[in-house]
């Protein structure tokens, strides 16, 4: 299902990151296994109550200088509207109302917005009858908490659950149901999406119809070529959000996974200039976390001075520093001039063909029969892990299931190997794949 978002926003020093870093804590496993994520100190993969959820602190944001203060407000504020589906608006309770908490309460009414009123600093009874106050502010939902001593924190995760859009049927491993394939364009701001959606469409002058996206505001553009059904995501948002995402670069992240939360390929764009960055990373990250097809674009070639190996050490350069994006195709192009633009298609059409593909089950089990015998797995309490058999049981992203005694002994090492080993024999050239184990006993 789509993960949902939510934003934390409020004035400085009402305690958001102090919340913020409460909810973090809490299954903090989680976070730690997100590949990228536990980098990011303003964007966080958390579980509450069971769910996953993206939390966006705008704590990082806040500036020093007191005449920055109101217009940066609002400009986070606006941000956290257009890309959340919950907002936890954070107001301290033993200070009161303010004219910042107001402004930011009053551009949350107009927009709409599903809010919670979080009424953070409530230390000890004597300090619950401030709640009540804040009612003033427009908001039916209020609750008062204290970051500081975690008390209300339980209530508060509850009243998230119950807030956030209804959980749907998880949408990975299902096979394609329209013929169009979903495409993203995202990276972090400057990269050239929006010269590189501008380009596509200039050249592909078959443009079927714009359709309203699933998400707010978004544009989605179905074009044809070389015979085949393309669906571009949020054309119009990429072009529309570029300008904002300049201003606060993390907020890119943000637009990328609402994006790529509906596609089957990604195309992540990296600046030739710059190089690959901790901010191209961390979307890289979520693409992988997402289980989506992905394509490397290495825009503004033309800008680059090159010798023979140029592109081969700007490749080897990217695979080493996103190691879980490996098995991604990496190309030069200029999407300002269309320079080598029609191999893009071809490399889109290649990953999208791997994102579906299914193995029969015998040849399966026989790539993971062999992959066991050549190096079995390490011994757990003295015992062998067996293998009985595998199957495929989802595409987009292929996922493989195979059942063994004992997948305790399931080490992350060792599913890398066995992923090596399923590439060798079918590269699944631009997706991940994922490998489950499960239990079995041996039947006498």
């Amino acid at each position: 299902m789509p993960t949902s978002i939510i934003a934390i926003v409020g004035r400085p020093n009402v305690g958001k990151s102090t919340l913020f870093n409460r909810f973090v804590g809490y299954r903090k496993a989680i976070v730690d296994e997100t590949p990228g994520v536990t980098r990011d100190r303003n964007t966080h993969l958390v579980s509450i109550n069971g769910r996953l959820v993206y939390l966006i602190d705008t704590g990082g944001y806040e500036p020093v200088l007191q005449d920055n203060l109101k217009a940066q407000i609002l400009e986070q504020t606006i941000l956290a509207i257009e890309e959340a589906d919950l907002i936890l608006l954070v107001c301290d309770g033993q200070e009161g109302i303010n004219p910042a908490d107001e402004e930011v309460a009053r551009i949350l009414r107009t927009s709409g917005k599903k809010t919670l009123l979080v009424v953070n600093k409530i230390d000890d009874f004597m300090h619950e009858k401030l709640v009540d106050d804040f009612f003033s502010l427009g908001f039916p939902e209020i609750i008062g908490i204290s970051s500081e001593h975690k008390t209300g924190l339980d209530e508060l995760r509850a009243r998230v659950n119950s807030l956030l859009p209804k959980e749907v049927e998880k949408q990975e491993g299902a096979a394609p149901r329209k013929k169009e394939i979903r495409v993203a364009v995202v990276g972090k701001p400057n990269t050239g999406k929006s010269s590189l959606i501008n380009k596509i469409l200039g050249e592909n002058r078959i443009i079927v119809s714009e359709v309203a996206g699933t998400t707010r505001d978004a544009i989605d553009t179905l074009i044809k070529a070389n015979g085949r059904d393309y669906l571009f995501i949020d054309t119009a948002g990429i072009r529309k959000k570029t300008r904002v995402s300049q201003k606060l670069e993390k907020y890119s992240v943000i637009m990328a996974l609402k994006n790529m939360e509906r596609a089957d390929i990604v195309i992540l764009m990296i600046d030739a200039m710059e190089g690959i960055g901790t901010q191209d990373a961390k979307i890289a990250a979520h693409a992988y976390e997402m289980g989506r097809g992905c394509v490397i674009a290495i825009n503004k070639w033309d800008l680059l001075e090159k010798e023979t190996q140029t592109f081969r050490h700007f490749e080897l350069s990217i695979k080493a520093r996103l190691t879980f994006l490996e098995f991604a195709p990496v190309l030069s192009l200029s999407a300002l001039t269309g320079q080598r633009l029609e191999k893009l298609f071809p490399a889109i059409d290649k990953v999208y063909e791997n994102y579906c593909l299914r193995i029969p089950t015998a040849e399966t089990t026989k790539i993971f029969e062999d992959a066991f015998r050549r190096q079995p797995p390490p011994l757990v309490k003295g015992k062998t892990v067996r293998m009985f058999f595998a199957t495929q049981a989802a595409v987009c992203p292929p996922t493989f299931v195979c059942f063994v005694n004992n997948p305790e002994g399931m080490l992350p090492s060792y599913l890398r190997y066995l992923e090596n080993q399923v590439r060798q024999t079918h590269p699944f050239e631009g997706t991940p794949i994922r490998i489950l184990f499960k239990k079995r006993e041996r039947r006498e």
